[in-house]
């Protein structure tokens, strides 16, 4: 099975690697999903979108390509051929202010072409939309976040299921939605938090292909139940801020 794994951390997979100032949790929970794949035998591409210097704010010729079904930016275009091959999407990153950091709605905004993607089909009654990914059969979402998970879904009411499942894969049609949290990091002792990355690769290691089958068109749009892991810790109070001083950044 082909992974594809999207991390968004200005500090890169390097960051990986527990070196003070320079660390990410982010990066460390990736970098352990890679290593669960790769011991499973399962072939994996990793989009560094900092290490690869993606730009997301969508351009005027960005947004008059998309309504042509095509693209002007090459890395645009190799992400598109990339996400064409995976079988499963995951996406890794922080969580600041509540949501998902530019750079993975860039990905959404700019990868996620119609006509390439997705399409909509005109006159279709109900849910138009339908995928133009043949082997994608899932997207995994993986989040860190200093906000108590409980806080999140309840208080905030999880704007990140709603614009990544919701409002984006489950409304062009893919199934099997998955979100995994990592909530109160800052929180957390070392050894909790080598846990929590043991925990991820055990999880990677167990990831079993998931054929895609072609469904009739919904009466309504869906509305998809993504299935939620959240991590135990104690109470904390959650923070307004993007950042908070922590032993590993976000």
């Amino acid at each position: 099975m082909r992974i594809l794994i999207v991390l968004d951390h200005p500090y890169t997979l390097a960051s990986a690697a527990d070196v003070p100032h320079r660390r990410s949790f982010t990066a460390a929970v990736a970098a352990a999903a890679i290593r669960g794949a790769e011991a499973a035998g399962h072939d994996v591409d990793l989009v560094d979108l900092a290490a690869d210097g993606f730009a997301p704010a969508m351009t005027a010729a960005d947004l008059a390509a998309w309504r042509q079904a095509h693209v002007v930016d090459p890395q645009v275009a190799e992400y598109q051929r990339r996400l064409l091959a995976a079988d499963h999407l995951v996406f890794a990153f922080p969580v600041w202010w509540e949501a998902m950091p530019a750079a993975t709605k860039g990905f959404l905004d700019r990868v996620l072409t119609k006509g390439v993607l997705f399409d909509e089909l005109p006159g279709a009654k109900g849910n138009p939309f339908r995928p133009l990914m043949p082997r994608l059969a899932g997207v995994t979402v993986l989040s860190v976040m200093t906000t108590p998970d409980k806080a999140y879904r309840w208080w905030y009411r999880d704007p990140l299921t709603k614009i990544l499942f919701k409002g984006t894969f489950g409304k062009i049609g893919v199934k099997n939605l998955t979100w995994v949290n990592y909530d109160k990091v800052a929180a957390r002792t070392p050894e909790q938090r080598e846990r929590l990355l043991r925990d991820t690769e055990a999880r990677f290691a167990r990831l079993s292909p998931t054929t895609v089958s072609p469904t009739p068109a919904p009466a309504s749009a869906p509305t998809p139940t993504a299935s939620r892991s959240s991590s135990p810790a104690p109470a904390a109070a959650p923070s307004p801020s993007p950042e908070r001083a922590a032993p590993r950044s976000r």
